[in-house]
């Protein structure tokens, strides 16, 4: 089976991910989101209502019919409303939706009066919606 991964991800998967995904979810072809609809699911205006959110991701839902094949499933994580909203939409056409849990290490370096704190989020694994 040729089954994929619809990718709605603002990054590309790592290492950890996709070997993940082949070991638990027996998938191993990926499949992005092109440039300018890449665009609109990183770009998610703070300031629409969400019949708005609605019409601005049809672009995305049009694409998620145009490339899915029965079995395919869809990774989506983003923009919380915008997440919701596809999550639905999937949901409703019976297409399996993932998001990727992760583990948030902190790193604090101290020199002097400042402290600097930075966060690496490592993948624990994938969860169905």
């Amino acid at each position: 089976m040729n089954q994929k991964m619809l990718l709605l991800f603002s990054h590309k998967l790592t290492n950890n991910q996709k070997i993940d995904v082949e070991k638990n979810l027996n998938i191993y072809n990926f499949l992005y989101l092109p440039e300018d609809l890449q665009k609109i699911w990183s770009q998610v205006p703070a300031e629409l209502t969400k019949e708005e959110l609605q019409e601005f991701l049809k672009p995305i839902k049009n694409w998620i019919k145009e490339h899915y094949i029965k079995n395919d499933v869809v990774l989506a994580q983003g923009d919380f409303g915008a997440t919701y909203i596809i999550v639905e939409f999937c949901k409703s056409v019976n297409i399996k939706t993932y998001y990727s849990t992760n583990r948030r290490v902190a790193q604090e370096n101290h020199e002097g009066n400042k402290v600097h704190v930075s966060h690496i989020f490592e993948h624990v694994m994938f969860r169905e919606f």
